[in-house]
C-alpha cells in the first residue's frame, strides 16, 4: 500500500476517476482511518496514531498516516497470543461479534480492495502500479 500510494505524483492526489468517487488522497486516508478505527477495537497496549482527517494536508502527511496505521496494526498483531487472536470481541455492527483474527483479516482484505481501485487511478494518469512494474517484460 505504501508503494502504490507513493507512486501517484503529489499534484494528482486530488484526481478522481469520476466526480462521485473519492480522490486519490482520500483513498489513502480512507485506508489509514479505517485501519486505526478497527484496530482500536482490539484494545491493545500499542498507542494508536493521532492523525485526523483535518491534520493531514500533503502527500507526505498522508503517507506518514498510512504508514503509522500499518505500524499500529503490526504492533497490535505482535501483542497477540494463540489464545487472544481467536477470542471473540464485539466489533462494529456490520461485522458483529468477531475474533481478533477476523479483524486483522478484514483489514487486509479491505486494503486489497482499495489497492485495486488505486491501481485504476494510477493507470488513468499514465502511471504503472508498482506491483505491475515487476511483471513487465
Amino acid at each position: 500500500m505504501m508503494a502504490i500510494a507513493d507512486a501517484m505524483p503529489e499534484d494528482k492526489f486530488s484526481y478522481k476517476t469520476t466526480p462521485p468517487q473519492r480522490d486519490f488522497g482520500a483513498q489513502v486516508m480512507h485506508i489509514a482511518l479505517v485501519n486505526v478505527q478497527l484496530l482500536k477495537i482490539l484494545k491493545g497496549n500499542a498507542p494508536a496514531p493521532t492523525f485526523t482527517p483535518t491534520s493531514v494536508k500533503t502527500k507526505a502527511d498522508m503517507l506518514r498516516a498510512l504508514s503509522d496505521s500499518y505500524d499500529y496494526g503490526t504492533a497490535l498483531l505482535g501483542e497477540q497470543t494463540d489464545a487472544t487472536i481467536i477470542q471473540t470481541i464485539q466489533a462494529p455492527a456490520f461485522m458483529g461479534p468477531s475474533t481478533r483474527a477476523r479483524i486483522f483479516w478484514s483489514l487486509l482484505s479491505h486494503s486489497m480492495d482499495i489497492y485495486g481501485q488505486m491501481a485504476v487511478y494510477l493507470r488513468m494518469n499514465g502511471v504503472i502500479p508498482p506491483a505491475s512494474r515487476n511483471s513487465m517484460p
